[in-house]
């Protein structure tokens, strides 16, 4: 039989997973009875945020002008985060449905996932979907395709993955229009890893595409990147449940069952060959190491649960080939973890894994980028957090990126000086279909992972989608804000900013404190400190107890004595220092 490897692309919320569930029902792959919507996004997560968080590959046949033909199709996240997982399942395809919304128009993620399919020089079958929906934009949103996407109006198919209606005549166009995987069965084995899960009894389990020659059970692998070595336990297809198979063949999508316990060793884009052929194969084109962009510290609410967090990570990792992490402590917090996140989301959905599949309570910092630094031997110098700045660094630079935005015509003054208020440079705006405008903006990235879509959204009241890349270091003038109580350094709360943001930021955080922080038997300062300079001062009054109360009448010499011996007590307790920060409160700090 004939292979069909696609995958669906679109931005979020386009409707990506219900196509997908019609697709099995067509094919029958998955039996009506059995049927629920978003059939292959399994977790809790992925249905109540509508998105597809982790890629799920399905083997499906079709008879198609009285000829049976395999589909495998892989379901990829929508999300700018996830791009690097999204270009290693293109790399493991040869054709790609890209869906618009109806009611929505072609999206600023739609371009990037289209440029990422363009490269793998795939197939592109664009469909409109949603046309049942009372605010469908059909033709409107075909003729934004066909000019701004470079279609033809033959070539753009109009369905409604809700209902099914077109969805037939879609399938067959990708049999028809996306070329077969070739028959590369008498060449040496190479696998491309496209994603990995940890399973308990079999090890590390790596979803593959065989691109050259074939694989079986019980034969030895060697994974050319981090160089380790495996057997295979156990082969297999997914319908979309694993099933288990003797042999996977050239152009064939399934998984292995590598025997390998330790996540570290298996990498989202190596290539896979037998032990003892590693010079017969050359590894595969596009693996790289992704570099996280933003960085969070993780802390286990209960230390007993470090063991526990450490577990889960390394898990995650495994299918999450972008998540950074590494040990830190600080004596508030205990032992916890320095983790790297490509964005906002990822960071945002990682942490909701981890309390939800492992159970974890975790205290989290406020995100910060990756900064660079000259030290003094010149050497580069990488600043993940505020714990390895040094005061002898200089010639800073940070990660700055090119937004692209589409907002509705009526929102571009507003957004216009929302952005021009980050230090945002404006590169170019144009009309970008009916009554929508593309905006192309330079920022720093700093700007970009907290709350600026949010944001951006209230601006543009929800009528707003963005994308995001890398554009390399620029310049930058960077101090370490550092925050004393009671004369003590609390590194835990120190942040690296830019200089003209550091004295506002000093004043909110020492103002926040006083607020939030629980009061002493006595007062306590609170200071932001720049280098050696006092920039923001508060202090936390002291709790007051009336020691004269048990007394009544009497000389007032008395009372005197017993005041002055509770000021004597509050100032030895002040010059001991201890004040003791519960968690809860640097959530408040930074959470504000």
């Amino acid at each position: 039989m004939k292979i069909k490897n696609f995958v669906i692309i679109s931005h979020i919320d386009h409707g990506k997973s219900t196509l997908a569930d019609r697709f099995l029902e067509i094919t029958e792959t998955v039996k009506k009875d059995k049927m629920k919507p978003q059939y292959l996004d399994s977790m809790d997560l992925e249905r109540e945020k509508g998105i597809t968080i982790k890629m799920t590959p399905v083997r499906m046949e079709y008879s198609f002008k009285g000829e049976k033909t395999i589909l495998n199709l892989i379901d990829t996240p929508g999300h700018i985060d996830f791009n690097y997982e999204v270009s290693r399942s293109l790399a493991a395809v040869e054709g790609a449905i890209l869906l618009v919304d109806a009611t929505k128009g072609i999206q600023a993620q739609t371009i990037t996932n289209l440029d990422l399919a363009k490269q793998e020089g795939l197939t592109i079958i664009p469909a409109v979907n949603k046309i049942d929906s009372p605010q469908a934009r059909t033709e409107e949103v075909k003729k934004e395709i066909k000019e701004l996407l470079g279609f033809t109006e033959e070539e753009i198919s109009a369905i409604s993955a809700k209902t099914g209606e077109g969805v037939v005549l879609l399938l067959e166009k990708v049999i028809d229009k996306v070329k077969s995987a070739p028959d590369n069965s008498d060449k040496p084995l190479r696998a491309l890893i496209f994603d990995s899960q940890y399973d308990p009894f079999l090890g590390v389990v790596s979803n593959i595409r065989i691109i050259d020659g074939s694989l079986k059970t019980n034969e030895k692998i060697y994974f050319i990147n981090s160089q380790a070595q495996g057997v295979v336990k156990e082969l297999g297809i997914f319908k979309p449940e694993r099933v288990p198979v003797q042999e996977l063949s050239s152009g064939e999508i399934g998984y292995v069952a590598t025997g390998i316990k330790d996540p570290e060793k298996i990498r989202i884009g190596d290539t896979i060959v037998l032990l003892g052929e590693e010079g017969l194969a050359s590894p595969l084109p596009g693996y790289k190491n992704p570099e996280p962009k933003i960085f969070v510290s993780l802390y286990p609410k209960e230390q007993a649960d470090f063991e526990l967090l450490k577990t889960a990570l390394l898990k995650l990792k495994l299918n999450d080939s972008a998540l950074f992490f590494e040990q830190q402590s600080f004596h508030v917090f205990g032992r916890g973890f320095l983790c790297g996140f490509l964005g906002s989301l990822h960071a945002e959905i990682t942490m909701e894994r981890l309390r939800r599949e492992f159970g974890l309570d975790l205290v989290v910092s406020s995100p910060q980028v990756l900064f660079k630094a000259k030290g003094n031997q010149g050497k580069e110098e990488l600043i993940y957090s505020p714990t390895n700045w040094s005061d002898d660094f200089k010639n800073f630079s940070e990660p700055w990126a090119e937004v692209r935005i589409i907002i509705g015509s009526a929102y571009l003054g507003r957004v216009f000086d929302f952005i021009n208020s980050l230090e945002g440079k404006h590169i170019d705006s144009y009309p970008f279909g009916e009554n929508r405008y593309l905006l192309v903006y330079e920022m720093p990235l700093r700007e970009i992972i907290g709350k600026f879509y949010e944001s951006l959204l209230n601006i543009t009241q929800g009528f707003a989608s963005l994308t995001f890349k890398e554009i390399g270091y620029r310049p930058a003038d960077l101090v370490k804000l550092e925050i004393l109580i009671n004369g003590k350094k609390e590194e835990a709360f120190s942040r690296i900013l830019p200089r003209r943001k550091v004295n506002a930021e000093a004043r909110r955080m020492v103002e926040k404190l006083k607020e939030v922080l629980p009061r002493q038997s006595f007062s306590v300062p609170l200071q932001g400190k720049v280098g050696g300079k006092i920039i923001s001062r508060e202090t936390l009054a002291a709790t007051r107890k009336d020691v004269t109360a048990p007394l009544y009448g009497g000389d007032y010499t008395r009372k005197k004595k017993l005041l002055e011996k509770q000021k004597e007590g509050k100032k030895k307790l002040k010059e001991k220092g201890e004040v003791k920060i519960p968690p809860e409160v640097f959530l408040k700090v930074f959470g504000s």
